[in-house]
Formats: structure tokens, C-alpha cells, sequence
């Protein structure tokens, strides 16, 4: 007789409302957010904001703590032990990180674990990269010895968002403490618990106090103090479009570098040879899983004229038949939206879709269900009947809404794909790789995935052109973008410079 398997506790466990200061764990003196459960909107606890006084305080800390031969002068292996730490350290929580992120955000379980083992192994990547990378030598046009060298920068301010915080968090924090830096760390309002569970995580796995402070508050007051501050050496943003643009004025009035990953909307492209299954599966995972919530979210869905019809009718099927509810429940695969006030903006796009004209083949509603009538639920939705002008093809809308548009040939594809503001990423469906390679050279995109969606490697650079950001995260070079680089000259003849005695 097999043993039952045990039922995974999936009770609510506050964190503690403190967050970390270099090093040490303060409550918070500014205003508190009520944290809500998007799922049943209920209050899940409250987190008092830091100030003003705290973003100087922790930034003046990590000034200190980032200059100080103790973690300056560690040799790479030295400090990708402390990487490799963590990661066991977020390894060993995940089950507790994962259900926390879940309760805070409404994705499902499985994407939230999906999310924790991302941002341990995030951890042990950087280390790894940390252990193997390699100064320049130079070529040498004369009579010296060069060398190109990475330094730190100092303080790093990191402003990540409500998405995906635990990956966000890793994505920024690991490649600057890499590179030799303290960190200042902003997470978003609405989910700031999952940032907090992870300070104390990193905080208990003895990282030099003062390297990192994790700090609770509006982005208005926090993120913009952190921004300004005169000791901040670089900032590293992921959210919208409107608040990166505000930063990077912000970064120019310092010269300070800044990286900004910022908003998208994705083309889909389903080219005629496609096949067709796996096509419909892969659509629906890029816009409607995280219900919408990714930057890199396939919003716009380009299909070939000759096969449209047949398409959209076996996609909306299929969408109509995702189970939507509360992500903690096993089989949900579409959670609720991380705020009721997000999901209201999310349906004012879809009425403005019937306004100008589109017509809604599934979804545009919250779920009749009484079960889900307090969460912050909307349906999956498809909209055809558009043109590409029309808004919800052009504006972010950030949740489970897929505008979907007929083309007629390549020249009509590229010029439809590429008419936005945007260029995060873009999907193209065939089996044709040649003429797939070509398209994906062609796309003003940074991301290009070719007959599958949204998979993600720590090792592969992401970052978007246009108004989807500067610069980019991950991959090898990701430490050096939290580093300033010096060039060194050693003299190696034995005769002095000439110049004096001409």
C-alpha cells in the first residue's frame, strides 16, 4: 500500500514587519502599505515604510561597508563564497519564499517556485562568473605594459518591481556584490515581503553588515531619495516606461550610469507553416501566464491572413478553458492580478477596446464565480477587429488581454511588428528556421524566441531597445555592468621620456 502523500501547509506566515538597515533590522517610522492578498483581498499584514533619514542612513553604511579592505580587498573566490551561500541559503527556503510570493503577487505556486530556484541559482551563476572572469591585457603599441581592470562602483541603488520580486531582487543584488558593491535595495510597494524574507536571508548568511539594506516604501519618496543621493553610484531599475524616463533625467542631472529595463508589448508571430498546436500552447503561456504581469508578455498576436480564422478560433477555445483562481490551489493556471486597483486599469483598456471597435471572442470580464468574487481576478481575453493604431495594440496593459491582427506578407508583418514605442522581445512560430532567423535579425526587439516563449537563462544577456530600456542584465558581462572599468599603464623601458631633454 503506497503512503499518502503529505498535504504541503499552505498557511499564511507574516514576516516580520522590520526591514534591514546596514545590518541591523529597524521598524519602519514612515506610513505603512497593507499588504493585500490579491486572491481573496484580504489584508495579509502591514509594512511601515522606511524614510528619508533611513535611505541616507543605509547609503552612508553601505559607503563604508563597500570601501573597507575587509570586502574590497577579498579575492574573486573569496566573494563568490558568499554568493554561493546565499543560493544554498534561498535553496533551502524555497518552499516558504514560494508560497510568500504567491500569497503577495496571486501567481501561481509552481511559477513562484519556478521564481525562488531562479534567484538561488541566479546567486551561484554570478559566483561562478565571479571565480572565471579574466582582467585584459592589452595589445601593446609602445614601450608599456597594458592592462584593462573592473572596479566597484560603490553603492548601488536597485528599484525592482511587483511582478517578480524575488527573481528581480536576485537579478540586481548577486552581479553588484559580485562586482565588489553595497547595495540599497527598494522593492516594490505593493510586494515588498518576499524582498524582506530574502534580506533576512541573505543578512543570516553572513554577509558584512552594511553590504546590503532592503527598504520598504513609495517609490515617490524611497526611490527617489535613493536616485538622488549624492553617494549612489549607479541605479538599476526594472518597471514602466514613464517612471524609468523619470529616473534616467534624474541619473543625467548626476552623470551617473543607470540601467532600465522597462515596459513591452511583445509581438507573437505565427507564420503559416507553423505548427499549429504547439503555436496555440505557446501563445497562451506568453500573454496569460503571470496572467499577463511580464514585461515580456506576448500582448500582440500576428498570424498569417491564410490561417487566421482557423487560429484564433482553436486559441480562443483553448483560452476559455484555463482554470483561473487562487495560485495556491494545485491545477490554477491563471492566479489573480496583484492588486484590485491594477485590475481595474487593466479593464478600462478592454473597454476602451469595445469603444473603438473590437470585438471581445473571449474573456473581458471578472469570473463569474462566487468562489472569486473578492480576489482581483480577470479573464483570459482575446480581442480581434483592430487596427495596429488603436491603443490596447499600442499601450502597455499588463495583464491577461491578447490583441490579435491578420497580416499579409513580410513586408506587412515587419512594418505592423515593429510600429510601437517598444522592443522588449517578439515570438515567431514556423518551422521554416531560415526565414525565422531572418525575421528575428529583422525585429527591433532584445529578446527574440523562435517556436517557444518566455524561457529565461541567467547566462544569456536580456535588456530591450526603444522605450523598453538601456543596457542589459545577466550573462557574463552582468557583473561588469556594476563596475567601473580603469585602464593601467606600466612603463617598461629603461630610458626616461624624452620630451624634457628635446
Amino acid at each position: 500500500m503506497t503512503a499518502a502523500k503529505p498535504v504541503p501547509d499552505t498557511t499564511f506566515e507574516p514576516v516580520p514587519d522590520e526591514f534591514l538597515l546596514a545590518g541591523n533590522w529597524k521598524h519602519g517610522a514612515g506610513p505603512a502599505t497593507s499588504v493585500i492578498d490579491p486572491a481573496t483581498g484580504s489584508e495579509l499584514q502591514r509594512v511601515g515604510h522606511a524614510t528619508v533619514e533611513d535611505v541616507d542612513a543605509a547609503i552612508s553604511a553601505g559607503a563604508a561597508a563597500a570601501a573597507d579592505p575587509a570586502w574590497r580587498g577579498l579575492l574573486p573566490h573569496q566573494r563568490a563564497a558568499y554568493l554561493h551561500r546565499i543560493g544554498a541559503a534561498i535553496e533551502g527556503a524555497a518552499p516558504r519564499l514560494a508560497l510568500l510570493q504567491s500569497y503577495n503577487t496571486g501567481k501561481t505556486v509552481a511559477e513562484t517556485s519556478a521564481l525562488v530556484a531562479s534567484a538561488a541559482n541566479t546567486f551561484r551563476y554570478f559566483a561562478a562568473v565571479l571565480e572565471t572572469s579574466d582582467e585584459d591585457l592589452t595589445t601593446s603599441r609602445g614601450p608599456y605594459l597594458t592592462m584593462s581592470v573592473h572596479e566597484p562602483i560603490g553603492v548601488i541603488g536597485a528599484i525592482t518591481p511587483w511582478n517578480s520580486p524575488i527573481a528581480s531582487d536576485a537579478q540586481k543584488i548577486a552581479p553588484a556584490l559580485a562586482a565588489g558593491n553595497a547595495v540599497v535595495l527598494k522593492p516594490a510597494e505593493w510586494t515588498p515581503l518576499v524582498s524582506l524574507a530574502l534580506a533576512r536571508i541573505i543578512d543570516e548568511s553572513g554577509l558584512p553588515s552594511g553590504l546590503l539594506s532592503v527598504l520598504p516604501g513609495r517609490g515617490s519618496v524611497v526611490g527617489d531619495a535613493i536616485v538622488k543621493h549624492p553617494g549612489v553610484g549607479k541605479v538599476s531599475f526594472t518597471g514602466g516606461t514613464t517612471t524609468g524616463r523619470a529616473l534616467a533625467h534624474a541619473a543625467a542631472e548626476k552623470l551617473m550610469p543607470i540601467s532600465l529595463e522597462l515596459g513591452g508589448k511583445s509581438p507573437t508571430i505565427v507564420l503559416a507553416d507553423a505548427d499549429v498546436e504547439q503555436a496555440v500552447n505557446g501563445v497562451l503561456y506568453g500573454i496569460f501566464s503571470s496572467s499577463g504581469q511580464s514585461c515580456v508578455a506576448g500582448s500582440r498576436l500576428f498570424v498569417d491572413a491564410a490561417i487566421y480564422e482557423e487560429f484564433l478560433d482553436r486559441l480562443v477555445a483553448k483560452a476559455r478553458a484555463l482554470r483561473v483562481g487562487p495560485g495556491r490551489e494545485p491545477g490554477v493556471q491563471v492566479g489573480p492580478l496583484v492588486h484590485h486597483r491594477h485590475r481595474d486599469a487593466v479593464a478600462e483598456y478592454v473597454e476602451l477596446a469595445r469603444a473603438e471597435g473590437g470585438r471581445i471572442r473571449c474573456g473581458g470580464a471578472v469570473p463569474d464565480d462566487p468562489l472569486l468574487a473578492d480576489g482581483a481576478y480577470y479573464l483570459p481575453t482575446v480581442i480581434d477587429g483592430l487596427a495596429n493604431e488603436a491603443r490596447v495594440c499600442q499601450e502597455e496593459i499588463f495583464g491577461p488581454v491578447l490583441v490579435t491582427l491578420p497580416f499579409h506578407g513580410e513586408a506587412d508583418l515587419i512594418a505592423q511588428a515593429d510600429d510601437t514605442v517598444y522592443g522588449l522581445a517578439a515570438g515567431i512560430w514556423t518551422r521554416d528556421y531560415r526565414r525565422a532567423w531572418r525575421l528575428a535579425r529583422t525585429l527591433q526587439a532584445g529578446t527574440v524566441w523562435i517556436n517557444t516563449y518566455k524561457q529565461f537563462s541567467i547566462s544569456t544577456p536580456f535588456g530591450g531597445v526603444k522605450e523598453s530600456g538601456l543596457s542589459v542584465e545577466k550573462g557574463r558581462t552582468g557583473i561588469r555592468a556594476y563596475s567601473r572599468q580603469k585602464s593601467i599603464y606600466l612603463g617598461m623601458d629603461d630610458a626616461p621620456i624624452a620630451w624634457a631633454d628635446s
